[in-house]
């Protein structure tokens, strides 16, 4: 088993909330082993350029309860690249880097299994709002984005309830709607459309009509970003349009975007983000690698990154021919298991979300 001496630690892709506390539990995890941490500025573009600081026990105080990235992040198109990977790997030589946890997306976890196969050991930390990592039930950041979008969503019934008005209110999730369904059964949205449940429009269109013939003055209506219409653009806007036009309430979009990437974050991505931190450090000193850390059934276990990626592009029907070449028949069937399990949790809230709605 290879002794690691310096570890690294970085941020990557869309920040999310309770980065910083992966951050600091990666840090005073591996310094309580007696291990030394560097922390890289600005993700991937960071390992390319050199930016590493040294992180000890002080420089993660009071970090907790920050939103955001104290590393900062950065989409690096150039660590894609065999240059950039090694003036990356080049980087770790320089700063005495055994090994590196990246906390992150998808993204990140292509770029961890990259440094892997280069012989820099890492392991990746799922932190996403979106909770759009298929083989995770759970990502660091989701509970407070849903929580920042469901104080905003209760705040437009407000003013709705005031004016007699419906709200269109557009959330993040490209690839995922789970932001969009759980903040819009939460706050009793007549209507939600994300990109996983075929959206009945005409449907929609009558519950708002009868709600507003039984004397119902406030409607909302959440769309997930990752619905688009014939032309390939967001639906929300013109869902505000159709729904003016023919129910004859008045109604405003509202787009939401990045404000509910912000804020401090929850106890729920607290926690799970110093488990995970913890859990990634414990996999490098297991002699792991090519890994991410994931939460199952409540339980933090972890994953190959390649089994990762493959099962997330399976769910997201983005597989490309040969992408299973590799994998045993046994592994293809838990990818295939993963996939139905979550397609029928997003089914099942959906369901109760329309019971709701009559």
């Amino acid at each position: 088993m290879k002794r690691f001496n310096t570890i690294g630690v970085l941020t990557s892709g869309g920040d999310a909330p309770g980065m910083n506390c992966a951050v600091r539990a990666i840090t005073r995890r591996a310094l309580a082993n007696g291990l030394k941490v560097k922390g890289i500025i600005g993700g991937y573009s960071g390992l390319i350029k050199n930016e590493v600081i040294d992180l000890d026990a002080r420089a993660v105080s009071n970090i907790e309860n920050l939103g955001g990235t104290i590393l900062l992040t950065d989409r690096c198109d150039e660590f894609k690249t065999e240059e950039g990977m090694q003036a990356a790997i080049e980087t770790c030589k320089k700063n005495n880097i055994d090994a590196i946890v990246a906390i992150g997306g998808d993204g990140t976890f292509r770029g961890a299994t990259d440094l892997s196969l280069r012989g820099i050991p890492t392991i990746g930390v799922t932190g996403s709002i979106d909770n759009d990592i298929t083989a995770t039930d759970y990502t660091v950041g989701f509970d407070t984005a849903m929580n920042t979008a469901l104080e905003a969503i209760d705040k437009l019934r407000d003013t709705c309830q005031s004016h007699a008005r419906c709200n269109v209110v557009e959330v993040m999730g490209r690839d995922c709607g789970e932001i969009a369904l759980k903040s819009g059964i939460a706050s009793g949205a007549v209507a939600i459309a994300i990109p996983e449940v075929p959206f009945d429009e005409d449907a929609a269109i009558e519950r708002i009509l009868k709600a507003k013939n039984a004397g119902k003055r406030s409607m909302l209506v959440v769309v997930s970003e990752g619905v688009f219409n014939a032309e390939g653009k967001p639906y929300g806007e013109d869902l505000k349009k159709i729904i003016q036009d023919k129910t004859g309430i008045e109604t405003k979009f509202a787009r939401l975007a990045h404000i509910v990437r912000g804020g401090s974050p929850t106890l729920r991505d607290r926690l799970t983000a110093s488990e995970m931190g913890s859990y990634a450090v414990d996999l490098l000193l297991d002699g792991k690698s090519d890994c991410i850390v994931a939460e199952v059934d409540g339980r933090i276990v972890s994953f190959d990154i390649k089994f990762a990626l493959t099962v997330d592009k399976m769910y997201k029907k983005k597989l490309k021919e040969g992408a299973l070449d590799g994998f045993t028949p046994e592994q293809i069937g838990t990818m295939e298991e993963i996939c139905a399990f979550r397609a029928s949790e997003i089914k099942r809230l959906y369901d109760i979300h329309l019971s709701l709605c009559e």
